[in-house]
């Protein structure tokens, strides 16, 4: 199955295609901006292009002037995207759409299950399967899941290796639209990386675990899957990663020479201490060019000691 889509960027284009992806639930923190730089650093070492995408299907989460203050820290930080900014949101007829072609052909499901019914099913997060062959009361409030079959997926990731995964073992069929009829991040995310041609996808190695949900979407849609590279996550003292749920701080705007110097060294990238008071866009010319990701295979998390 492949569905028509419309054409972001010139088709063919033989560079490498990234993009950052961050969710308006607020401004951007160290950890957002630690990988929004590594995806950065990647697509422009290869005279490709990097393109920013607000993930802002989840609305009940999103925060107003969050988006314009994620777009005002790239800018100070000097990480400029190309093209228009994609939102999600605007793309929800074509979620909904290839949900319906997927749902003819007997790939998706209604389910009527709740967190408090799969508790007292076993409590595991491999979904049992027990809406699959039923009918599912049409009022009756229900989420999409998306019927997995025996494949094992497999991916080499360009720094944690080769991936091996088998759904119906590891995960059971999984929602692709929510109860609250919002479509799920695994599908929304297929959609849209083949709709703006993304080939890379440089994120943090958290989503890891999720990759093998996509592809499987993937080749299910008979899209092409990008080049996955899944760098290791910030983590505070305590051994968490930074993120809005641990109460992780905005970046700081003042500095932004300080801040990405810090990032870059996060990155394993040795920044000369030379350019340590040099202005910003000389220290992304620096890591641009010199800029290595094979110096950052193999770990999942690095600690930050700097506020």
């Amino acid at each position: 199955m492949k569905f028509a889509k419309n054409k972001w960027v010139e088709p063919g284009n033989p560079h490498t295609i990234g993009r950052f992806a961050p969710s308006p639930t607020g401004p951007l923190h160290l950890g957002s901006l630690y990988t929004a730089l590594a995806s950065f650093l990647q697509a422009r070492s290869q005279q490709g292009r990097w393109l920013l995408r607000i993930d802002d299907l989840d609305t009940p989460r999103n925060i107003k002037g969050a988006t314009d203050a994620i777009l005002k820290t790239l800018e100070a930080f000097g990480l400029l995207w190309d093209d228009e900014v994609y939102y999600q949101s605007r793309h929800i007829d074509v979620y909904n759409g290839v949900i319906s072609d997927l749902q003819r052909s007997g790939l998706i499901y209604p389910c009527t299950c709740s967190r408090k019914t799969l508790a007292t099913d076993g409590g595991t997060d491999i979904y049992p399967g027990i809406c699959r062959d039923r009918q599912a009361p049409p009022d009756e409030p229900h989420a999409l899941r998306v019927k997995v079959d025996n494949r094992s997926i497999a991916f080499q990731d360009e720094l944690q290796g080769l991936i091996s995964h088998k759904l119906a073992e590891q995960d059971g069929d999984f929602i692709v639209k929510r109860k609250d009829n919002i479509i799920a991040y695994q599908f929304a995310v297929v959609i849209d990386d083949d709709l703006q041609h993304v080939n890379h996808i440089v994120r943090g190695y958290d989503l890891l675990d999720e990759t093998p949900k996509q592809i499987y979407l993937q080749q299910l849609l008979g899209l092409s899957a990008p080049r996955y590279m899944h760098v290791p996550v910030i983590v505070d003292e305590q051994g968490y990663k930074l993120s809005k749920q641990t109460q992780a701080t905005a970046v700081d705007l003042k500095a932004p020479q300080r801040v990405i110097f810090e990032l870059l060294r996060l990155l394993k990238q040795n920044p000369p201490v030379e350019l340590q008071q040099a202005p910003a866009a000389d220290l992304l010319d620096w890591a641009i060019e010199h800029w290595n990701a094979d110096l950052l295979k193999n770990a999942h998390a690095m600690s930050a000691d700097f506020g």
